[in-house]
């Protein structure tokens, strides 16, 4: 501070002398200018000899000042000197520092930094020295790119890494003129440990969730907030039926290779409500279910669990309990089930209608709460005789919903399980006021029998000579009538030999339906209901094709069914019965073998199916291995309808008995129901009636032959439409808005659970003001009504029909369901467009003519 002190003042001093010789000068130049005037002469010499004393007087002060200044220079020197050797020991020190170092004033201008600051610009034009700001160097770092990314750590600390990859920590401390002090420290090898060290741990991590996922019995997909598919397991794969799939693909891309629909935490229903979970059935049967997982930090995950034997073990409970109901509902008998805490678990129809309840609501509810406490009183002592393990019958006094007192027999039969427990009660209510008042009437009949016999003997005695004229009579008269009796017995002797076959076969499956259905209430395991369900559709089965061959037997014999001769293309039939039949003959091992066929022939479509399907049938039942051939030959004027198999044969000497009634072969598969007998001879009866010829040839271990001879028509055919592949039926019939009007709701709710297996949009009405009211008085969107041909009220369903369509902008294509066989009405369906088909309805069948319908 004292030498730039002593610079100052010399320098001042100077300034001052300058400015005395300027004086000087003028003053001089002056006197020399102006020697013309004399006068002035000696005072301006007086004058300048003043001046020239003052500037002698400063010359002196100037001499000393610059002894001084010399002086101060000297000392200045050794400062400077000090100064130097101890700034060259602090960039010494500085340079030994292994961070970088850099020194700012109080203007934020670089003051000193050391050789490791300049080398984090050694790849950069920035030129940085001394005097550059702090801010221009924070400019150069952002626009040279020497900084790549920026971390600010809890101390106060910042954290760079440099375009090389190296880290460098940054410390600020304020000096006390004002100035700052920054170090930059190389952390590079720190970050790096710390990195290889969380890598480790993220991988052993990722490592064990990945064995974690691929150990789980669902399917797993987790996807990142930009959409990637970042960790996934073999079962998801194998659910959605994926290949292998590489790393970092979209999930949207892999699921676009499944047969699944795209779900994420995006997806929305019609109504915009967000999907989180969906069941999707695949081809192949199965039925996945699959649920969306929003992540906090973005993205999602995504199970797929297997449910396709809990989604059968429903379906097959659930149309337990519809034949279950069914079959209860059309019994003339209250019937329902109370638990041991006396709340109803099970009503029928009857039950409902008697006690005035609405369908379904008494479940749930306490008998105590059904009854009047009157009734409930009578009733009590017999519920806990139940209770306690008693069976027991008694009688009781009701009104019904007219007001009419009826006599009610009440059957209490406890549920015990295997230990004895009682966990409900089977009741059975059945209306005896009749049996009563048949029983009062005979009491009063045998009280007045003597009184009667006494005047009807006075009456018979007076009537007897006339009987003995009328015997001769009556014997005449008796003749005649056993003459027409043993005719009456010969034309029903095929009957007779049918009921008694038929009893049997028919109380069998019956009579294990109930058992089976009673084992299910008292089982608790799953697999075993499985079991038993299984069971019980089997023998209701047997039963719908026995009263199947009964009806029809019945009907050919009695001359109901009347043909109905048209032209047709044979092979639109014949593609539906190869396709209902493959499936078949596959279920027990065999091949099925299809010919198609562009002829057109000349029969009752409806009765040479019921031929064929027989025909396909007995192949079927009599062929342990091997195939079944289905095809056609022109033969002249007429088509022979073929099918062959490579069955057990019949011997020759059999042939002629094939076709007569209760005739059945040998059994050749394991637990094989033999049938009856009678399907050859309902082929004989059909054939006859339509007048084709049946032709038969077998060898006995190789096979046989079964042709019916149609004859060829002779009109133009028309396009055979193509034949619907099960996938392609399936895919059409997907999404499609079904409307149902049946008065029958227990048909309603099969339909419905039936349809909507199948993918279907189902909306199901009794009556047709019902439907108006679902789906906006006709003008809601669909694609196919069906429709029973007897309604309520006395409507049928072709006026319901042509209601429906005056209703709407596009008609409707109609399926119409009818146990109605009559010609007439098949004539009225053809020519309204309507497609018929008669009950009991095949699900087969069902989903074929939907598919043709949608397709049209």
């Amino acid at each position: 501070m004292e030498a730039t002190e002593q610079q100052a003042r010399l320098a001042a001093l100077e300034e001052e002398n300058r400015k005395l010789r300027s004086i000087n000068a003028a003053l001089i130049e002056r006197v020399e200018s102006s020697a013309s005037r004399r006068d002035d002469s000696y005072a301006a010499f007086q004058h300048s000899v003043v001046l020239a004393e003052q500037v002698r007087e400063r010359t002196d002060a100037l001499n000393q000042a610059m002894a001084e200044l010399k002086a101060s220079n000297r000392l200045l020197s050794d400062a400077r000197l000090r100064a130097e050797t101890a700034h060259q020991h602090l960039i010494d020190a500085i340079e030994s520092i292994s961070d970088a170092f850099v020194l700012f004033d109080r203007d934020q201008r670089i003051v000193l930094f050391n050789s490791r600051f300049k080398s984090f610009w050694a790849r950069t034009r920035a030129r940085i020295g001394a005097g550059t700001r702090l801010s221009e160097i924070r400019r150069l770092a952002d626009s040279t790119g020497l900084i790549v990314e920026e971390h600010r750590g809890s101390d106060d600390n910042v954290l760079y890494r440099l375009h090389d990859g190296r880290w460098v920590q940054v410390s600020e401390r304020p000096t006390r003129e004002g100035g700052l002090v920054i170090l930059y420290t190389d952390i590079t090898e720190v970050k790096q440990s710390e990195t290889a060290r969380r890598e480790q741990a993220i991988a052993q991590k990722s490592r064990l969730l990945q064995r974690a996922v691929d150990n789980l019995s669902q399917g797993v997909a987790m996807v990142s907030a930009e959409g990637i598919l970042e960790l996934w397991n073999h079962r998801f794969l194998e659910l959605c039926g994926l290949a292998p799939v590489e790393a970092h693909r979209t999930f949207a891309g892999v699921m676009s290779d499944s047969e699944l629909p795209l779900l994420t935490p995006d997806t929305r229903d019609a109504n915009g409500r967000p999907i989180r979970e969906m069941e999707q059935r695949l081809y192949n049967g199965r039925v996945l279910e699959v649920r969306t997982h929003p992540l906090p930090t973005g993205g999602f995950v995504n199970t797929f669990t297997d449910i396709t034997e809990r989604y059968r073990h429903a379906e097959a409970l659930a149309e337990s309990e519809r034949w279950i109901r069914l079959i209860t509902d059309h019994v003339p008998a209250l019937i329902a089930y109370l638990s041991a805490d006396l709340v109803y678990e099970f009503t029928n129809k009857v039950y409902e209608e008697w006690y005035r309840w609405p369908r379904g609501s008494m479940l749930g509810q306490s008998l105590r709460e059904v009854h009047s406490e009157e009734h409930w009183l009578r009733l009590e002592p017999y519920v806990e005789r139940a209770l306690n393990g008693e069976s027991l019958s008694f009688e009781v006094t009701e009104t019904n919903h007219n007001g009419q007192e009826r006599c009610m027999l009440r059957s209490y039969v406890p549920n015990r399980l295997a230990n004895g427990e009682v966990v409900g009660i089977f009741v059975l209510i059945r209306d005896i006021t009749e049996r009563r008042r048949t029983a009062e009437a005979l009491h009063q009949a045998y009280q007045n029998l003597e009184q009667r016999v006494r005047e009807r003997t006075t009456e018979l005695t007076a009537l007897n000579s006339q009987l003995r004229r009328e015997i001769d009579e009556r014997a005449q008269m008796e003749l005649r009538l056993r003459e027409a009796k043993f005719e009456a017995e010969k034309a029903n002797l095929s009957k007779t030999k049918f009921l008694a076959a038929v009893s049997h076969d028919l109380l069998q499956p019956l009579n294990a339906a109930r058992l089976f259905t009673s084992a299910l209430l008292e089982q608790r395991s799953q697999a075993c209901n499985l079991a038993l369900v299984r069971n019980v559709s089997n023998s209701l089965e047997d039963v719908e094709n026995l009263l199947g061959t009964l009806v029809d037997i019945s009907k050919l014999d009695a001359g109901v069914i009347k043909p109905d001769i048209a032209s047709f293309a044979v092979g639109e039939l014949l593609d539906n019965l190869a396709v209902e039949y493959r499936q078949i003959a596959a279920s027990e091992g065999l091949q099925l073998d299809f010919v198609p066929s562009s002829a057109l022939v000349r029969s009752d479509l409806q009765l040479l199916a019921r031929i064929l399907r027989n025909l396909l049938s007995n192949a079927i039942r009599y062929t342990p291995q091997g195939r079944i051939l289905l095809g056609c030959r022109r033969r002249r004027q007429s088509l022979w309808i073929e099918v062959w198999d490579t069955g057990v044969g019949i011997p020759r000497d059999k042939l002629g008995e094939i076709f007569q009634e209760f005739k059945r072969g040998e059994v050749v598969r394991e637990k094989q129901d033999r049938g009856l007998g009678l399907g050859l001879a309902i082929v004989e009866k059909i054939a006859r009636m339509l007048g084709h010829r049946i032709h038969v040839s077998s060898e006995l271990g190789k096979g046989s032959l079964f042709a019916v001879e149609v004859p060829l028509a002779r009109r133009v055919p028309r396009q055979k439409p193509e034949r619907s592949e099960p996938e392609a039926v399936l895919e059409r019939l997907n999404g499609a808005r079904i409307w149902v009007l049946d008065n029958d709701a227990a048909i309603c709710a099969g339909m419905r659970t039936l349809l909507e297996g199948w993918g279907c949009q189902v909306t199901t009405a009794l009556s047709e003001e019902d439907l108006a009211r679902q789906v906006e008085n006709f003008h809601a969107d669909a694609d196919l009504l069906i429709a029973d041909y007897h309604l309520d009220n006395g409507c049928n369903g072709v006026d319901a029909v042509a209601t429906i369509n005056a209703r709407r902008s596009t008609p409707l294509p109609a399926l119409m369901i009818t146990a109605n066989y009559s010609n007439e009405l098949k004539q009225q369906m053809r020519e309204l467009g309507h497609t018929l088909m008669h009950k009991p309805v095949r699900p087969m069948k069902l989903k074929t003519a939907m598919s043709h319908l949608l397709e049209r």
